[in-house]
C-alpha cells in the first residue's frame, strides 16, 4: 500500500484532537501538512454529550449539532471545515503499530503513515467486566459509553425495552448521568456501587448525601457496599439478572456499566517515559521522544500550580491541553517559545436539573454550605476545601455563571481563612468578595 506522509499527524478523533486542529488552524496551518487519525467514523465530537443530551427521549441531540467546538461555545467544526483547511481527516482507521524512532504509524489494513511531529490524543478507554473475567459479563444488553456507536446501542436498547428495568453498575461520573437519563426515559433504575457514597474522588459524604437523597427522590434505587459478581442471560442471550456480592439479584433489562477508564498508552510502552499510568510530558506537553506530544486523558504533565506531576482526565483539560501543546509546537517552529501550561483542575456535571461545578484541589478539611436539602425547589450549596490555612479547592451545585466564576477565582488565587466556622458563615459570599 502506498504510503501517506504528513508534517503533523494527531493520532485520535475526540474533543482533543478537534480542538488541537483548530489551534493548527488558528496558528496558519498549510493545506496538507495535518491529518487526524481515528478509529471513528465521524469527524470529532463534545464527547460528554453522550451521556447526557444524546439519550434524552425528547429534544434529543444529535451530530452534527455536538461536533467540537461548540462545548466551549466556538463554532462547529462540521466534516467540511477540515476540507476547507486542507486539513485530511483519515476515519474509520485504527493504529496498530506506531514506530516512534521511525516516525511511522502503521493501521490494521497495513496502511503506513509518516509524521515529522506526533500528538497522541487517543485518550481512554473503558474498563470493562470482562477484563475481570465476571462470569456472564459478555451477555447481550450490558452497555459501556465512551463513543458514539456505544450510545446508539444503547439507544436502540432503551427503545426495545421500553419502560423496562436498568441496573447501572458504578457510582461515578457515568453512573449519576446515566442513572438519571434512564430514570428520564421511564425506566425502573438502580445505582451499584462499592464505595460507601457516590464519586468517591470527589465528593465529601455530606455532598454525596445531597446526590443520593435526590436521586431517591426521582426513584433511582441505591445500593452501596456491594459489587456485581455475575449475570444471568434468558435464551436470547440478553442479560436477565446482576447478581450481587452480598447475595442478592437483580431484575435488569439493560445494563450500563461505568467503573471508570484507562489510558491508551500501549502502542507507546518501552518507546516513551510513563508516569503515574499515563505518558509523562513537559509543561508543554512534549513527552520524552522530541517532536512527539502527548495530550488529554493520558498525559501526565506538571500541574504548576500544585507543583506536581498528575494526570487529568476531563474534557476541559483535553481542550485545554491541546491547544496548548498547538501553540508550542508552532512556537518552537519559529523559534518563539511559549508560557508554560497553567492549568486549575476543573470538573462539572449536569443531570436531572442539577448543574455543579468544581475547581481546585480536594485535600484538606472541608466546609459545607448553603441550602443542601434535597427537598428544596432550588437548592444551591457548596464546598470549600482548604488545606494549610489557604482555600485550595471549591464546589458549588446550582450556581450562576458569575458565581462559578467566583468559585474559580478563589481556588486559583487559595485565599487565607481565618477559621473553618468563619468560612462557613460566609458561605458563598467569602469566594464572591475575592
Amino acid at each position: 500500500m502506498a504510503e501517506k506522509s504528513f508534517k503533523y499527524v494527531i493520532l485520535g478523533g475526540g474533543v482533543a484532537a478537534g480542538y488541537a486542529a483548530r489551534e493548527f488552524a488558528k496558528q496558519g496551518v498549510q493545506p496538507g501538512e495535518l491529518a487526524i487519525i481515528s478509529k471513528e467514523a465521524v469527524a470529532p465530537y463534545e464527547r460528554p454529550a453522550l451521556s447526557k443530551a444524546y439519550l434524552f427521549p425528547e429534544g434529543a441531540a444529535r451530530l452534527p449539532g455536538f461536533h467540537v467546538c461548540v462545548g466551549s461555545g466556538g463554532e462547529r467544526l462540521l466534516p467540511e471545515w477540515y476540507n476547507e483547511k486542507g486539513i485530511q481527516l483519515i476515519l474509520s482507521t485504527e493504529i496498530v503499530k506506531a514506530d516512534l524512532p521511525a516516525k511511522t504509524l502503521v493501521s490494521a489494513a497495513g496502511e503506513t503513515f509518516k509524521y515529522q511531529i506526533l500528538i497522541i490524543a487517543t485518550g481512554s478507554t473503558v474498563i470493562r467486566l470482562t477484563d475481570f473475567g465476571v462470569e456472564g459479563a459478555d451477555a447481550k444488553n450490558i452497555f459501556y459509553l465512551r463513543e458514539i456507536d456505544d450510545a446508539d446501542k444503547l439507544l436502540e436498547a432503551i427503545k426495545a425495552k421500553k419502560n423496562g428495568k436498568a441496573v447501572i453498575v458504578g457510582g461515578g461520573y457515568i453512573g449519576l448521568e446515566l442513572a438519571a437519563v434512564m430514570k428520564i426515559n421511564h425506566f425502573d433504575v438502580t445505582m451499584v456501587y462499592p464505595e460507601p457514597w457516590c464519586m468517591p474522588r470527589l465528593f465529601t459524604p455530606d455532598i454525596a448525601a445531597f446526590y443520593e437523597e435526590y436521586y431517591a427522590n426521582k426513584g433511582v434505587k441505591i445500593i452501596k457496599g456491594t459489587v456485581a459478581v455475575g449475570f444471568t442471560s434468558d435464551s436470547n442471550g440478553e442479560v436477565k439478572e446482576v447478581k450481587l456480592k452480598d447475595g442478592r439479584a437483580l431484575e435488569a433489562d439493560i445494563v450500563v456499566v461505568g467503573v471508570g477508564g484507562r489510558p491508551l498508552t500501549t502502542l507507546f510502552k518501552g518507546q516513551v517515559e510513563e508516569e503515574k499510568g499515563g505518558i509523562k510530558t513537559d509543561a508543554f506537553f512534549e513527552t520524552s521522544v522530541p517532536n512527539v506530544y502527548a495530550v488529554g486523558d493520558l498525559a501526565t504533565f506538571p500541574l504548576k500550580l500544585y507543583n506536581e506531576l498528575r494526570r487529568v482526565e476531563h474534557v476541559d483539560h483535553a481542550r485545554k491541553s491541546a491547544e496548548q501543546a498547538v501553540k508550542a509546537i508552532k512556537a518552537s517552529g519559529e523559534g518563539k517559545s511559549v508560557d508554560e501550561y497553567d492549568y486549575l483542575p476543573y470538573f462539572y456535571s449536569r443531570s436531572f436539573d442539577l448543574s455543579w461545578q468544581f475547581y481546585g484541589d480536594n485535600v484538606g478539611d472541608t466546609v459545607l454550605f448553603g441550602d443542601s436539602n434535597p427537598k428544596s425547589p432550588k437548592a444551591k450549596f457548596g464546598s470549600y476545601w482548604i488545606k494549610d490555612g489557604k482555600v485550595v479547592g471549591a464546589f458549588l451545585e446550582g450556581g450562576t455563571a458569575e458565581e462559578n466564576q467566583a468559585i474559580a477565582k478563589v481556588a486559583k488565587l487559595q485565599p487565607s481563612v481565618q477559621s473553618l466556622e468563619a468560612v462557613k458563615h460566609e458561605g458563598l459570599s467569602f469566594a464572591c468578595k475575592i
